[in-house]
């Protein structure tokens, strides 16, 4: 007997392979934009670096990360915010 996966039987408004915009958010410490990026490439080996839009909070607080991966299917997306939302110097995922 198989058993199903978490996104087997839901229906998804993304077609998949797809490139997708992720918003990360967290403490603007130097290593925030390194860490987030070293664990995207781990998990996307296509993900560009270069294309990564950094954006400071208005009292520069906090730093916004805009990353677009390739994600072949629903599963490879949860995993990416599972293991982006389960960091410690990420306060936010969209």
């Amino acid at each position: 007997m198989n058993t199903p996966t978490p996104s087997e039987g839901k229906k998804s408004l993304i077609e998949f392979p797809t490139h997708f915009p992720i918003k990360v958010m967290g403490k603007n410490v130097p290593e925030f934009s390194q860490v987030i990026c070293d664990l995207l490439l781990s998990m996307s080996p296509g993900f560009d670096v270069a294309a990564v839009d950094m954006r400071p909070s208005s009292k520069g607080n906090y730093l916004s990360l805009t990353c677009t991966v390739y994600v072949n299917n629903q599963d490879e997306l949860d995993n990416i915010y599972r293991a982006l939302s389960g960091h410690e110097l990420v306060s936010v995922v969209l």
